[in-house]
């Protein structure tokens, strides 16, 4: 009886210190600190689970759960080599992890503040970047019937830098012919991609990071897949048209829409590259326009 009381008393002593104290003392911003390392681990769980980091981390769990047992069992030569192993683990987790914690800080850095977004878009000639959405849109329909691949990248506010040195600087006004000279199947550029800097062809020719996510449509080629990965590294949008079936694609975020019309194709761009409110006072624009160009014409 003595053992069961100790027992108990060590027992309640334990549920005081750690849980009933710990209440006592709780916070709102612990309650914050909590949901925001739940949050943290949900997402990083579901980055890794998404790629072929999944399988890495699987392995690196079990390596964790060998070594607990192997101490927990005094098994001396296995704790020595997971001793070893742990000495240089965060070394071979950065070199392991290497892609993943690219595309992590990459993806960090796409994060906006929306109220300077919208300050910078507002400042923006609307009426330039309705323009450059209709020719984007008329070229790509012209591509699809005619069976034309192309690769168009719409750079926002992530530069891509890196990928416009690997073609050819052109710095020209976006125009429906010069996109269907260099988009010509036996013209030196069309294999790349363009990238269009503040509406305005500023490279052709370009090579991009192909995706390596797996469960891709297997009918998507090499194009598509390079049109995913420039937007899992940055806010690019890209316009692909494909060479065999002439469907039109929007891809953003990593993520690839296909089969859109001129009306479709026109409304996404215009929905993803001018903010909101501007767009509607934009349609408002015209719409006043128009009615004044019916009154003058009645009167």
């Amino acid at each position: 009886m003595q053992q069961s009381g100790s027992f108990w008393d060590i027992l309640s002593n334990i549920i005081e210190m750690h849980v009933i104290h710990r209440i006592e003392h709780f916070r709102l911003v612990d309650a914050f600190d909590i949901l925001l390392l739940a949050g943290v681990m949900f997402y990083a769980i579901k980055f890794i689970v998404e790629r072929r980091a999944g399988r890495l981390a699987l392995g690196l769990a079990f390596i964790i759960v060998a070594s607990i047992i192997t101490t927990f069992l005094d098994m001396k030569s296995m704790m020595l080599i997971f001793d070893n192993f742990t000495q240089v683990g965060l070394i071979a987790l950065v070199i392991m992890f290497q892609p993943e914690l690219r595309a992590i800080l990459e993806r960090l850095g796409k994060i906006s503040i929306p109220n300077i977004k919208n300050i910078s878009t507002d400042n923006k000639n609307t009426e330039y970047i309705s323009n450059a959405i209709s020719i984007i849109t008329e070229t790509a329909c012209d591509f699809s019937m005619e069976k034309t691949g192309a690769l168009i990248v719409i750079e926002r506010d992530t530069k891509l830098g890196d990928h416009i040195k690997t073609g050819t600087i052109i710095n020209a006004q976006l125009s429906n012919q010069l996109l269907k000279n260099i988009f010509y199947n036996k013209a030196p550029l069309h294999d790349g991609a363009v990238i269009l800097r503040n509406f305005r062809i500023h490279s052709a020719g370009c090579f991009l990071p192909l995706s390596l996510q797996e469960g891709i449509d297997e009918s998507l080629g090499t194009r598509h897949r390079a049109a995913i990965g420039i937007t899992e590294v940055s806010d690019s949008i890209v316009v692909v048209v494909s060479e065999e079936t002439g469907k039109i694609s929007i891809v953003k975020n990593g993520t690839i829409n296909q089969n859109y019309n001129y009306k479709s194709l026109k409304k996404e761009l215009t929905k993803l590259l001018l903010p909101q409110d501007t767009s509607k006072l934009t349609r408002r624009g015209k719409n006043k326009k128009h009615n004044e160009v019916v009154k003058e014409e009645n009167s």
